[in-house]
């Protein structure tokens, strides 16, 4: 049965299939609020922003795709694979599955983390159907794909503005690609009832973890993108209102259960700029007060911005890139795009609330996610605590490299 028949059926997900990764020990989470009741056994989660796999990416993986694109400045893939070159030194071609992932994938196997998340930016497709004047073209080969589960990623969202990069085709072979891949999606679908349905994860005694995406058209997602009754696409929102609220509650309502964990993953905002706006922060506190939401997983901007715990519920407005093809290319480098920020949450299943928050900060060097320095990871530590200081939220770093988040 193919995916989209599977779909169709039974309207679930099929359930990732885990990889164990590498195991050590980790520091124990710790923050500024006190223990919750269910809190000896909480679920912990790895969020990331923007995974980027594609164009210059995907040329340096074992299976390359056509390199051809229809972007203003450059009009093949390697030239992005140039680029950093220029800037750092030569690539070696073609690295394996593990390689892009670098020293990320000791961090991940050190905290083994009951589900791990990303916002997966970029179309896996041989489609040539380039979105007309969409000015970039983000793809990456189908037989790239285990780049993903090399991660052991569980969950990737979809809800942004690259999957719909090489149209309509492009979106439904990157569906049927990561579905064999045995990897779940949420925030894009064959129509719109599959694009709004979220991934569903059963942590057996911990409960469940459901995650939903959406995309706003903030973050330059086209409207024609939004999927329909028969057409796919993603799950898009024109405006971040009480009556979106109102239906993302009633969705909530026909799924949460007790002891379950909503994840809401949203493509929102601009590439650049820390400011948060108010329509933000007042439609993230109307997903925690009215629609149960747990957990924001906000993304789209190039960079860190302000985290916020409202209500003892994590809110991340802006998680940064976490790995692209960017490196080298000038402009915007006092907001340090080159560093890339590993999330980890863990959240009591009886209430949802946040019992704590670490972040492993890396840099991208060579399309590698590499350990930051020491004075990158007090500039990140200033940044991210200057900017949450107004959001209920401080950042301290430890001796080991670590940022430590601490709210009241």
């Amino acid at each position: 049965m193919n995916r989209r028949n599977f779909m169709q059926s039974t309207g679930a997900w099929l359930l990732a299939l885990a990889s164990p990764g590498f195991r050590h020990s980790a520091t124990a989470m710790t923050s500024g609020a006190g223990p919750s009741p269910g809190s000896d056994n909480p679920v912990s989660l790895f969020l990331c922003g923007d995974v980027m796999t594609g164009r210059g990416i995907d040329q340096v993986l074992p299976h390359p795709g056509d390199p051809q694109l229809h972007e203003p400045y450059l009009k093949s893939a390697l030239g992005y694979v140039e680029i950093a070159e220029a800037a750092n030194g030569p690539i070696p071609r073609p690295v394996n599955f593990a390689y892009i992932w670098g020293d990320a994938l000791r961090v991940l196997g050190n905290r083994a983390p009951d589900l791990r998340i990303i916002n997966l930016e970029t179309s896996i497709t041989t489609s040539d159907e380039f979105w007309p004047h969409k000015g970039i073209n983000y793809r990456m080969h189908p037989n790239n794909t285990p780049v993903i589960n090399t991660a052991g990623i569980d969950c990737c969202v979809l809800a942004n503005n690259h999957v719909l990069d090489w149209g309509h085709p492009g979106l439904e072979e990157t569906l049927d690609t990561l579905y064999k891949a045995g990897l779940q999606t949420a925030g894009a679908g064959y129509n719109c009832e599959q694009a709004r349905a979220p991934a569903i994860f059963d942590l057996g005694e911990k409960g469940r973890v459901i995650v939903f995406s959406l995309a706003s058209v903030t973050s330059g997602v086209p409207q024609a993108w939004a999927a329909a009754k028969d057409r796919p696409g993603i799950n898009f929102i024109a405006e971040l209102s009480s009556e979106a609220v109102n239906e993302i509650a009633d969705q909530v309502r026909a799924l949460k259960q007790a002891g379950d964990i909503a994840v809401m993953s949203i493509h929102w905002g601009g590439n650049w700029g820390y400011e948060v706006p108010g329509e933000q922060r007042e439609f993230a506190h109307q997903l925690i007060d009215k629609a149960g939401i747990d957990v924001i997983h906000g993304h789209s901007s190039h960079h860190p911005k302000g985290i916020e715990v409202y209500r003892n519920k994590a809110i991340i407005y802006g998680c940064g890139d976490f790995i692209n093809d960017y490196e080298g290319i000038t402009g915007h480098e006092s907001y340090r795009g080159d560093l890339s920020l590993m999330y980890f949450l863990d959240v009591d299943p009886a209430s949802g609330s946040l019992l704590g928050m670490e972040i492993v900060p890396h840099q991208v060097r060579k399309f590698r996610l590499n350990q930051a320095s020491e004075q990158d990871e007090a500039w990140l530590r200033k940044t991210l605590h200057r900017e949450g200081r107004h959001l209920n939220a401080r950042v301290e770093l430890t001796g080991d490299g670590l940022l430590v988040l601490r709210w009241q």
